[in-house]
């Protein structure tokens, strides 16, 4: 019986150490993301502080906070698009690398440019014809019944005068 009950004590002690060392291996967290991983989502976002930086090339200290971040965020398990959406939540729409709407990126500056040609040409257009206002104003000279009564007394004083 002290053989039967020391073997059971034994591999009831080795079956504990077994499930200790095979749980310590198992971690929630799984893999520490490469470097690769995580600039290729730094790559695809702009430093919030300096002007037109890409976050995987930034000098800054908040640039490799950032990007510790993006490591902490793979390592959870989150996606390239739920970081992304974080980034756009904490910073604005401006930390993407590229325009949230494409199609309006590029028909707007489209649009614009075409709406400045027409009216550029209707103001040359209009700037080469002569104006309705200076046509009138010469018919009226050329017209002695439209003539204001006072304008008629001053030429005849004229016309004695010589």
């Amino acid at each position: 019986m002290k053989k039967t009950l020391f073997t059971t004590l034994a591999v009831l002690f080795l079956a504990f150490v077994l499930a200790g060392l095979a749980a310590d291996s198992v971690s929630a967290q799984g893999p520490t993301p490469t470097d690769d991983e995580v600039n290729r989502i730094a790559k695809q976002l702009y430093c919030p502080v300096c002007e037109s930086t890409p976050l995987d090339v930034c000098p800054t200290e908040a640039c490799r906070q950032w990007r510790d971040l993006i490591r902490q965020m793979l390592s959870e398990g989150k996606s390239e698009a739920e970081i992304k959406q974080y980034f756009v939540e904490q910073y604005g729409v401006r930390v993407l690398n590229e325009p949230p709407n494409r199609f309006v990126s590029y028909v707007v500056p489209v649009v614009a440019f075409l709406v400045g040609v027409f009216v550029l040409f209707r103001g040359f257009q209009m700037w080469m014809k002569p104006s309705i206002t200076e046509a009138g104003a010469a018919e009226s000279e050329a017209d002695p019944i439209h003539q204001d009564e006072y304008i008629q007394k001053m030429e005849e004083e004229l016309k004695k005068r010589k």
